[in-house]
């Protein structure tokens, strides 16, 4: 599954808001991703016994420019391209040496432009995206040659604001070899194999594949009322994630906001308001996947400290791609509940905590979550930021593996008690206005381990307790690092599948130095470092709390940026 990281590169940072095209009103699904360049190479290397591998983690960006503006008649635009390079993994043996292809040359190319009409009560705009891989070695042929998008937006406001309307509509092509084409049938992102899958048909023939997206909505922004009502829709067929960022697609969703807010001082606070929430999920077969209620309320009190809290019901949720390629599978409903407190923002000394909870019914999923924020700005020039956060996760049915008896599947799930911890650092001293330094780091680990495995039988039952089968302690034989699983005890292996439990540490940062020499022109020196390794927790073998063990080398990256701003 696609994971989302904010972008930390300054080259892509700077203009990146003109080149923003969100899908609906989630930021994170988008037609451009700004990371897909210099991503991680995708391919990987054919390795045979004593062999070693050498490869980049990064695939090296041979040259990058980025024009973006806005005129006086408020037309504002913003014109991307970059060219990555060619990586090849250096594969050693008995002192030869060979190399093999894992990422293509790839060139990227992002278009965007607005037009604002009446002061910007309307806004209309455009984007064009093309990535263009030049596939010289047949082993990559499962990437997409091409892949073009593209989408238009307006946004409508009228009675000074008061109201509103936004619309988009976009839609994508990609085309490559079968193999590439299949693949994203194939993908996570749809996974048309699915049995019960009726609306989108598996092509091995195809070449090609068109998709199309929109969202609608509308709403109220101003007065003690507001409201917005929406929808959208991502058809099966759309494929953005060559540049863009799609979890999934085959949805169809509506939704509905309330909020009533009091703006000014009553009582204690200076500002309160309380929101209702509601949305539906569908998939192109009709098939309903969630429905989901939430309340909360925030409030501002007049010593400037903010608090709030929610809860939420899920009546129901499903998933087309839990059981990778499997049928759509059906979960109880769940609560959830959260709070925040913060102290006063406009003090030397912040405070923000917020945990969360969640409990599923049939006790099937139990979430813990806390987080822990402090700000201290001992002088005007200097701003320290730590974020911490500790999450506790117990699923009764995390999906495990596929197995195969006699051509039947075996959709394996198991109960899985995984802990993850993180803490942010981050660090802005202006030395002068022109100035600055600025550091941010990151520990993160996450471990989980897995016991009582079952196999569904019926994803859709109405009861829970129907829709699998615990599989027998007597079925299972652990050997290494391998379950081994054999049905009725025939004493044959049926199929096996790796042992689930995993463990990752991290340590991520990044520091830059940014000389602002004339107004508008920057010099930015740039030093960033990963470091992987281990994370425990507590009743782990021979630890007693959470710890780290960074086991690896250290990867360093160094480079320098340089802008200079022009009036045309």
């Amino acid at each position: 599954f696609e994971l989302f990281f904010r972008e930390q590169r300054p080259f892509f940072i700077e203009g990146n808001n003109v080149l923003n095209f969100p899908l609906n009103n989630n930021n994170a699904n988008n037609l451009f991703y700004s990371r897909r360049i210099g991503r991680s190479p995708q391919g990987s290397a054919d390795v045979g016994p004593n062999e070693f591998v050498k490869q980049n983690s990064r695939t090296a960006i041979i040259g990058a420019a980025k024009l973006t503006g806005k005129n006086h008649n408020g037309f504002s635009w913003g014109i991307m391209e970059s060219v990555t390079r060619e990586e090849k993994a250096t594969i050693e043996n008995a002192g030869e040496t060979r190399y093999q292809t894992i990422e293509p040359m790839t060139n990227y190319f992002v278009a965007r432009a607005q037009q604002d009409i009446n002061k910007g009560a309307t806004i209309v705009g455009g984007i064009f995206t093309a990535t263009n891989r030049k596939i010289e070695d047949p082993k990559l042929d499962w990437l997409h040659k091409e892949a073009y998008s593209g989408g238009l937006d307006l946004v409508h406001n009228w009675q000074e604001r008061k109201y509103f309307i936004n619309a988009k509509v976009f839609g994508s092509y990609v085309s490559g070899s079968t193999d590439a084409i299949t693949n994203t049938q194939l993908s996570s992102e749809r996974y048309f194999q699915r049995p019960d899958n009726e609306y989108s048909e598996l092509d091995t023939t195809r070449k090609s594949l068109m998709g199309t997206g929109g969202t609608l909505y509308f709403g109220k922004q101003s007065g003690k009322f507001t409201y917005e009502f929406g929808g959208s829709w991502l058809s099966p067929q759309l494929e953005l994630n060559d540049i863009g960022f799609m979890v999934q697609t085959d949805r169809i969703r509506q939704w509905g906001f309330l909020q009533y807010r009091v703006p000014n001082p009553v009582g204690i606070t200076r500002s309160q308001y309380y929101n209702a929430f509601q949305s539906n999920n569908w998939d192109f077969d009709g098939r309903k996947l969630s429905r989901d209620f939430e309340m909360n309320c925030v409030f501002e009190f007049k010593n400037f400290w903010e608090a709030g809290n929610g809860i939420g019901y899920n009546v129901f949720d499903g998933s087309n791609a839990d059981l990778r390629g499997g049928p759509s599978i059906r979960y109880p409903g769940n609560i959830s509940y959260w709070m925040f407190v913060a102290t006063d923002g406009r003090k030397k000394l912040q405070f923000v905590l917020n945990p969360s909870f969640l409990w599923g019914q049939d006790n099937f999923l139990k979430n813990t979550n806390l987080d822990l924020e402090v700000n201290y700005r001992p002088t005007n020039a200097l701003r320290i930021s730590v974020a911490s956060g500790l999450y506790l996760n117990h699923n009764q049915i995390q999906y495990v593996t596929t197995g195969d008896v006699s051509g039947e599947p075996r959709y394996v799930m198991g109960e899985i008690d995984q802990s993850t911890f993180r803490v942010s650092v981050r660090l802005t001293y202006m030395i002068t206005p022109n100035l600055s330094i600025q550091y941010w780091g990151q520990p993160f680990g996450t471990s989980g381990q897995y016991n009582n495995y079952k196999n569904i039988t019926n994803s859709q039952a109405a009861q829970y307790q129907d829709r699998f089968m615990m599989m027998p302690a007597s079925w299972l034989t652990l050997n290494g690092d391998e379950y081994q699983v054999d049905e009725g005890n025939k004493g044959s292996v049926d199929y096996s599948f790796a042992k689930p439990d995993f463990n990752f540490g991290q340590f991520r940062s990044n520091m830059v130095i940014r000389w602002e020499y004339i107004p508008g022109s920057t010099v930015f020196f740039v030093w960033t470092q990963e470091m992987n390794g281990a994370f425990y927790k507590p009743g782990d073998t021979g630890h007693t709390q959470y710890a780290f063990d960074f086991n690896q080398q250290a990867h360093n990256v160094f480079l320098v940026k340089f802008t200079y701003r022009f009036v045309l």
